[in-house]
């Protein structure tokens, strides 16, 4: 069976078995090729909710997954890969938050969106990458804790000095592969490129973007500005994505490191084993989970995220 046949028989069983397919855009193009929505991780969830399908399945890793079981609840909601974890959202747990929130008395709590759903019931609202800082700003407390990611929290106290932001020793594995050395040799290499950088980055390669934003900011940038060569310091699948989308432009990956193995875990055989029925891993939250770790996702909608 080639590619195009796998594909193909996969959207016939998602039509007959009321399936919605929801990819993460760091998936790769033969898995977001066949789903109904692809996007960042909070924004599938939103989409899988609309949806009027009874079982959702999440090409993404497993935090994504259980965002997408509060945000639809009445929904059979399955991880593609079951071994499908993301290192950021595991570096700090429910204890461990609690025991960091005693050391930081006063201070509101805000949790990047990736982290798990049992670590969100401690926390007073959750952001994604795009919203944090609107999101901050509108927060009537000066006194922020924000976790687990430091690098976003340096670009968020960078924007907003007003606020006392104390910060957690927490990033993401793979965008932390992204050194100064290889940004440099990329400039030098593309003089003409501008550099897209996600703020999982670190704050010393940070101060070379031309453009410092969330993946579906990285991606609008590209598609919309006159610019005809890119640097890309995000994972790499966007580097891919985006030679698709607008193939009379040039794309370059910053580092060819830069590469999630956990969202490389799901296949297109995976995917076809779930919307079978008979692959992937069904998302089971407590009813103390589903009810309190989804108080700060509703404070983020609330606030505008």
């Amino acid at each position: 069976m080639t590619t195009r046949d796998l594909q193909d028989e996969i959207v016939r069983l998602k039509k007959e078995k009321g399936v919605c397919i929801l990819a993460h855009c760091y998936m790769d193009p033969d898995i977001t090729e066949v789903a109904d929505f692809v996007g960042d991780s909070f924004g599938l969830a939103k989409q899988a909710a609309n949806s009027g399908c009874g079982t959702v399945v999440m090409c993404g890793v497993r935090f994504m997954a259980e965002t997408c079981k509060m945000l639809c609840p009445d929904k059979k909601v399955i991880l593609s890969a079951p071994v499908a974890g993301c290192p950021m959202a595991d570096q700090l747990d429910r204890e461990d938050l609690i025991a960091l929130k005693e050391t930081y008395p006063g201070y509101t709590t805000v949790a990047y969106i990736n982290t798990t759903a049992d670590m969100k019931r401690e926390v007073d609202v959750c952001v994604t990458s795009s919203s944090a800082v609107a999101i901050i700003r509108k927060l009537d407390s000066n006194k922020i804790l924000f976790v687990p990611d430091k690098n976003l929290g340096a670009f968020i106290k960078e924007q907003v000095p007003e606020k006392e932001i104390a910060l957690f020793s927490g990033g993401c594995p793979t965008h932390y592969r992204i050194s100064v050395k290889e940004v440099e040799a990329a400039k030098a290499a593309h003089p003409e490129a501008k550099l897209l950088m996600h703020p999982e980055c670190s704050p010393a390669v940070q101060k070379y973007a031309d453009y410092l934003g969330s993946t579906t900011g990285i991606m609008d940038y590209a598609k919309t500005h006159d610019d005809k060569e890119y640097l890309i310091a995000t994972e790499n699948s966007i580097v891919k994505h985006l030679q698709l989308s607008c193939p009379d432009k040039r794309f370059y990956a910053v580092s060819k490191d830069c590469v999630c193995h956990n969202m490389k875990a799901t296949t297109l055989t995976d995917l076809y084993h779930c919307v079978l029925g008979d692959g992937g891993e069904e998302i089971d939250l407590s009813p103390e989970t589903m009810t309190e770790g989804r108080r700060c996702i509703d404070e983020m909608l609330r606030l505008g995220g």
